[in-house]
């Protein structure tokens, strides 16, 4: 059954049985969850999750800018930075190495568009440069996800990547690069097959988009 959500909803934090029902549904799909009060909460959790030393690649989030946890891991020093490696690198001569760096990092942190009630993760991207390591490529994935990202199911999902997020990314993507974004892939994961591998840190509170 498909349930409709008006578009302000979309933006709005879900309600804790909402939360609850989503985390019970991924953690019977094979994802590790943990319910969290805020952003501050799990720019903590984060710390304590992730080795010093170890080559992490943040995907592009507002979630992870807002909370701090893009500069702790790009700016601290405390890890590899693939981010901060690959600036350093020609992209004319040194691509293909700098997409694999990107791909098969130790850790990947991000976010993602939507989860929905029935355990699925949906991740839209217009490179594409952080969707294997989510699907699998990385040795372990870190996901933070705001309240407002709960949906009661992929329908659902779909149209608040669309509809609320692709706006706010273009306009986000305009200010930075002086172009709009594009969907032009979407990656869903219905279930983690190797469990402690893909983690979820859920909030109770609204971030990102």
């Amino acid at each position: 059954m498909t349930t409709s959500m008006p578009a302000p909803l979309l933006a709005d934090p879900a309600a804790a049985q909402r939360l609850e029902r989503a985390a019970a549904a991924l953690t019977a799909h094979g994802f590790t969850v943990e319910i969290l009060d805020d952003a501050a909460a799990a720019r903590t959790r984060v710390k304590e999750l992730i080795p010093e030393g170890v080559s992490v690649f943040t995907g592009a989030s507002e979630t992870l800018r807002l909370s701090g946890i893009d500069e702790d891991i790009n700016g601290s020093g405390r890890y590899e930075s693939v981010k901060a490696r690959s600036r350093t690198m020609d992209r004319a001569t040194q691509t293909a190495e700098i997409w694999r760096m990107i791909a098969c990092p130790d850790v990947i942190v991000g976010s993602v568009a939507a989860v929905t009630e029935t355990g699925s993760l949906v991740a839209a991207s217009a490179s594409g440069s952080q969707l294997a390591g989510y699907a699998g490529a990385a040795a372990r994935a870190i996901w933070i996800v705001g309240a407002q990202k709960v949906v009661p199911d992929l329908d659902t999902a779909l149209r608040r990547v669309e509809d609320h997020c692709l706006p706010l990314e273009n306009e986000r993507a305009m200010k930075a690069y002086g172009q709009p974004s594009a969907l032009n892939r979407l990656l869903i994961l219905n279930a983690e097959p190797h469990p402690g591998r893909g983690v979820v840190l859920l909030l109770r509170e609204a971030i990102g988009f």
